[in-house]
């Protein structure tokens, strides 16, 4: 009996402990464990011990250490952050007064996503590429969204990439007038919306032309010959035909020239014998004139042909044989302007012969602007002393037919 007694006394004990344990090992399985709280900086913050009711004392952590920022904690366990920075982040955990674990977030601190500024380029008909930048700081994680419209079209997707913040369109409706880009970002405080309004005719400019090339021209101490392709994102050439200006000049020099084509290659016949040269391209759509030109293509530095012997102009009554001539694709018809005519054999002579009839043109010039109006002043001087010569004389016999006799 007596060990009966002790065996009820020992099961009595075990049933009061596992009351007494019950609720704390109850709070620890069924609360929250971890999750992410988002809070907005320089304001107060709120952090709940979970969703639990009851109103025991706890202690809070944050990074697993009991040193806490400026803070409060209410009769309800709830935890008060003033004044947030960004030294308030971390995992925030509560523990009741047997230390044991009840709830633990994690604590993000930023701001709500602001209106964007937003850019778009227009390389071709077929493609429109938008990019922007968050004027605000948000320090928080955010999502895009985007859409795109004509002016009498429903929305359809603008495909977003996150990392480069940028959205694409393909085969947008370029006859219409009007465009409409719509960008929504979202982060844990919030979303913002923005809209821009575009007018893709005058956003177009193409991508610089693709594989400038320059070489020199044997035989031809003066010429150039340049070549080159449209841009690769520029797919139908026929539809919309790009106009092409080269400019190139001696290395050293402030001044260009430049040639005008819409197809490749073309002639630089006014290279200057002997020195270096810079080369450079770039296009604009031959159709659409309120379109932009694209940028100049990086700069190509060669120099023309130099050979041992100066290259002298062939009689044109000669024909040259057939490894002197030049083929016929090195001289486009399309090309515009022309860059240089055809030389004389004794340009210095023209040249001073010319000038001498100029000088000899504007001397007689001179003298007839100067001749002409001094002979109408003489003439109309001597018109004028007679005039009033014969006025006197009138007088004059007025007086005397006056006087008695």
């Amino acid at each position: 009996m007596p060990g009966l007694l002790s065996s009820a006394a020992c099961l009595t004990v075990i049933w009061f402990l596992s009351l007494s344990l019950r609720p704390s090992c109850a709070q620890i399985w069924t609360d929250e464990v971890s999750g992410v709280q988002y809070g907005r900086l320089e304001s107060n913050v709120t952090v709940a011990c979970g969703k639990s009711q009851t109103r025991t004392p706890v202690l809070w952590h944050l990074n697993h250490s009991s040193a806490l920022p400026w803070h409060r904690v209410t009769s309800d366990g709830t935890l008060l952050l003033l004044h947030v920075d960004h030294s308030a982040q971390g995992l925030y955990s509560c523990y009741d007064n047997h230390g044991l674990l009840l709830h633990s977030v994690k604590l993000r601190l930023g701001h709500p996503p602001g209106l964007l500024s937003i850019s778009c380029q227009v390389p071709s008909h077929k493609h429109v590429r938008c990019s922007w930048v968050d004027p605000v700081k948000t320090f928080l994680p955010a999502q895009y969204n985007a859409s795109f419209r004509g002016s009498s079209q429903e929305w359809a997707p603008c495909v977003v990439d996150v990392a480069s913040k940028h959205c694409e369109v393909d085969n947008p409706a370029f006859w219409q007038t009007i465009h409409t880009l719509r960008v929504t970002v979202t982060n844990g405080l919030g979303s913002e919306t923005t809209y821009v309004r575009l007018k893709l005719h005058e956003l177009l400019k193409p991508d610089p032309p693709d594989s400038l090339l320059v070489k020199e021209l044997e035989g031809f101490p003066k010429r150039l010959i340049v070549s080159w392709k449209f841009p690769s994102s520029w797919p139908v050439y026929t539809s919309f035909p790009l106009m092409f200006q080269i400019r190139y000049r001696p290395q050293g020099s402030v001044y260009w020239s430049d040639i005008y084509s819409e197809e490749s290659p073309v002639v630089i016949f006014d290279a200057l014998a002997g020195h270096l040269h810079q080369v450079q391209i770039r296009a604009h759509d031959d159709v659409n004139a309120e379109s932009q030109w694209s940028e100049w293509s990086p700069l190509i530095l060669v120099r023309p042909w130099e050979g041992k012997e100066a290259y002298t102009t062939p009689d044109p009554t000669e024909e040259l044989p057939p490894e002197e001539r030049i083929p016929d694709y090195y001289f486009p018809f399309n090309t515009k302007p022309e860059t240089s005519t055809e030389k004389s054999h004794n340009p210095v002579i023209d040249g001073e012969g010319n000038l001498g009839l100029v000088i000899l043109l504007v001397l007689f010039s001179v003298v007839i602007l100067i001749t002409v109006p001094s002979l109408i002043y003489v003439v109309w001087m001597r018109q004028r002393r007679r005039d009033h010569v014969t006025k006197q004389e009138l007088t004059s016999m007025v007086k005397m037919k006056s006087m008695p006799i």
